[in-house]
């Protein structure tokens, strides 16, 4: 294998597949806690809605932490690294204009977990939305502004 940074070694060999779950997940640069300000938070939820209106993939389940990202998607045209570099590169965008800052927002790369159509979606859902509870930032889901998900 070629000595790559382990975010190149995370690309070699991935393959995406439209009509396929995937949970995908991202973390800031530095694991900065950008998104404690809920108003930048809501950016990346526009990202998120701006990525299904285009039809590049259905979002099933999401949560906003401070410093990182859940996904859980069904990819529908092209591949993940397109969606991620767009929705990446549109977030930080939105991020520096609403901020004045300058930069990148994003650690290279994203961890990417393909799920077949028989395990528990709804499962994998509710432990998406449930990382504000596991994380102590609140005590009751409802009180943690930036999740969603289809099911719940």
């Amino acid at each position: 294998m070629p000595d790559l940074p382990a975010s190149h070694r995370l690309r070699l060999g991935r393959f995406a597949e439209s009509n396929r779950i995937y949970l995908l997940t991202t973390n800031t640069l530095g694991r900065a806690p950008v998104f404690k300000d809920f108003s930048l938070g809501r950016l990346i939820v526009s990202q998120f809605r701006h990525a299904q209106n285009q039809g590049w993939a259905i979002s099933l389940a999401w949560v906003v932490m401070p410093d990182h990202f859940h996904w859980l998607i069904e990819l529908q045209q092209g591949s993940l690294s397109e969606l991620m570099q767009k929705t990446k590169s549109l977030s930080t965008r939105s991020v520096n204009m609403a901020t004045g800052r300058k930069g990148s927002l994003w650690q290279q790369g994203y961890h990417d977990r393909a799920l077949r159509r028989e395990e528990d979606l709804v499962k994998q859902a509710r432990y998406v939305v449930a990382n504000p509870l596991r994380a102590g930032l609140v005590e009751k889901l409802g009180d943690y502004p930036l999740w969603d998900a289809i099911w719940l």
